[in-house]
């Protein structure tokens, strides 16, 4: 299989893992990047020529919501919204106009569409994507992926915090918790919906190669309903062997993240995924105790 990704220009975290993947099962990748080169092409060249010949298409790009370093306004907005919707629509059109249109078409989204409860749980059926700016977001980004009916079968993954090495989530609370300055954030008992890296890559990968498997798949660990900010955080210190003794108040989060970031970490959802189980996918990391120790070793 030939695959074409967009990742934040061959960088992106999960994409790295991704392409790993797929290249160790025997398939062919190409990247989207600024700029073009061996086993990638630039957007110019992908306005410019249209989508080369390929088996499927995945996009994975998106501006970090949570950077610290960018205060959280309407430009930073615009380039959140950017990075996802329009790369999006992009990759969509290159793929309808495509005079031989691939297979697969996958879109990685988020959990953020549902709405944070610390109660209800929701499974890939359930309704969300209309009460807050994230909600609002990956509705957007959802739509921007639909394509006219035809040869092509569309995959949306939304999912949790990614977990792994070297990148994501862990890569900014390493050495916090290293120094013993780590602690839940908040109450601690909202919901924390979570997936490692290498399921992540692996649900991707596993629609991918089953032609049968179309629509949305939740991107989260089968024990992640149970799991809560706090016991995140008493499970991570205890892979470190680390204490994790200080909380982080919620007015502390809102001051560094601006009110509608903040509620990504104040907030949470319990996200079941109810199709991707039935869909056949074996999880090699549904465990929290596990996945942690894995990235940590």
């Amino acid at each position: 299989m030939s695959c074409v990704i967009q990742h934040g220009g061959g960088t992106g975290f999960v994409g790295r893992a991704l392409t790993h993947l797929l290249q160790s099962r025997g398939h062919e990748v190409t990247h989207v990047s600024r700029q073009g080169g061996k086993d990638r092409i630039s957007w110019e060249e992908l306005s410019r020529l249209g989508l080369p010949q390929c088996d499927a298409v995945v996009n994975l790009a998106g501006e970090n919501v949570l950077n610290p370093f960018r205060r959280w306004g309407d430009a930073f907005c615009k380039e959140v919204i950017s990075s996802r919707v329009e790369t999006t629509k992009t990759l969509a059109k290159a793929i309808a106009d495509a005079n031989q249109p691939p297979n697969a078409w996958v879109v990685v989204t988020g959990v953020g569409y549902y709405r944070p409860s610390p109660t209800a749980e929701y499974t890939e059926d359930s309704p969300g994507g209309n009460f807050d700016f994230f909600s609002r977001l990956v509705s957007s980004w959802e739509a921007a992926a639909l394509i006219p009916e035809g040869p092509t079968r569309g995959v949306l993954v939304r999912s949790g915090v990614v977990l792994g090495r070297g990148g994501g989530a862990i890569s900014q609370m390493l050495w916090p918790f290293w120094l013993g300055l780590g602690g839940p954030i908040g109450s601690g008992h909202q919901p924390f919906p979570w997936i490692h890296i290498q399921d992540l890559a692996g649900i991707i990968c596993h629609a991918l190669e089953n032609e049968c498997l179309q629509g949305v798949f939740n991107g989260v660990s089968p024990s992640s309903p149970a799991t809560s900010n706090s016991t995140f955080t008493q499970e991570f210190a205890a892979a470190l062997g680390r204490p994790a003794l200080l909380p982080v108040p919620a007015w502390a989060v809102r001051a560094v993240f601006g009110v509608e970031r903040a509620v990504m970490l104040l907030e949470g959802q319990k996200v079941v995924p109810k199709r991707t189980l039935e869909s056949g996918y074996h999880f090699i990391f549904p465990d929290l105790s596990a996945a942690l120790k894995d990235i940590v070793a």
